[in-house]
């Protein structure tokens, strides 16, 4: 860990939960760990060093002059709740690597350690068959069952069997090889939108969050988000049944036109 960590601070907290988020499907996890970081205003305390986890594959010129290679951060944050004893670690990557996952993820988890971490929690999307006018669902999963119970408290779906992919999931999975306790949240996603950022599926995360962590911020801003999103997806699916249709169907003048030359 000490090669690729480097800690602004050094920090004893007795107790400790950490939320982890790297990009992915509708940047659902980034937006909660974004929003929560900044309304909680967590303190930057150290990052994780790329070197050993990113390759540049190319460089950025501005005025004909090139830039220096650029790599991806991977930021940690830390806030210490002033009614409890009780303190969050804050892990936003900014990309997922293409190789060394695992290596990556054992690399925070060190942190965790480090820290005296008591649970880690991910979030991510659940590609699901709703319309982006309904209100998502929250799934849960964990790696233990013994969480599940704490889990139904919150009427999260629980599905069963599923996959999740990316670091978002993989990092739970290495934390269970390490023995720690963790829980992934997963906000509904219109199948159909997958690649559209979604804070609505962030909304209904963070909403469950932050009952479980018995943290309480303003929401009014994710709010505001949500609905603004919620807007464009109409405007885009109106665009796109527009083009549907006029590329499938024909006018009348036309198809009468070629009965006549038949």
């Amino acid at each position: 860990m000490k090669k690729d960590v480097k800690l602004y601070k050094q920090l004893h907290p007795k107790a400790c939960d950490m939320l982890t988020a790297w990009p992915g499907i509708g940047n659902v996890s980034l937006i909660v760990a974004q929003y929560l970081r900044d309304k909680l205003r967590a303190e930057e305390i150290g990052e994780v060093l790329p070197f050993n986890f990113f390759d540049p594959i190319g460089v950025v010129v501005k005025d004909n002059v090139v830039e220096t290679p650029q790599f991806p951060e991977s930021k940690l944050y830390y806030w210490q709740n002033p009614v409890s004893d009780k303190g969050l670690v804050i892990f936003i990557g900014e990309e997922q690597p293409s190789f060394k996952c695992y290596e990556l993820a054992h690399c925070v988890l060190d942190v965790a350690e480090k820290f005296k971490v008591r649970r880690v929690y991910t979030c991510a999307a659940a590609i699901a068959r709703i319309h982006h006018t309904e209100t998502p669902r929250v799934w849960g999963v964990a790696t233990d069952k013994k969480l599940v119970p704490e889990l139904e408290k919150y009427e999260v779906v629980l599905r069963g069997d599923l996959h999740i992919a990316g670091l978002n999931g993989l990092f739970l999975g290495v934390a269970k090889e390490k023995g720690m306790e963790g829980i992934c949240l997963l906000g509904e996603v219109p199948s159909y939108a997958t690649r559209i950022p979604n804070p609505k599926a962030s909304l209904a995360i963070i909403e469950v969050l932050t009952k479980i962590l018995a943290v309480g911020i303003d929401l009014s801003g994710l709010v505001s988000l949500a609905k603004e999103a919620e807007e464009e997806m109409k405007r885009i699916a109106a665009k796109a049944m527009g083009e549907f249709i006029d590329h499938f169907t024909e006018p009348l003048w036309e198809k009468k036109k070629e009965e006549e030359e038949e």
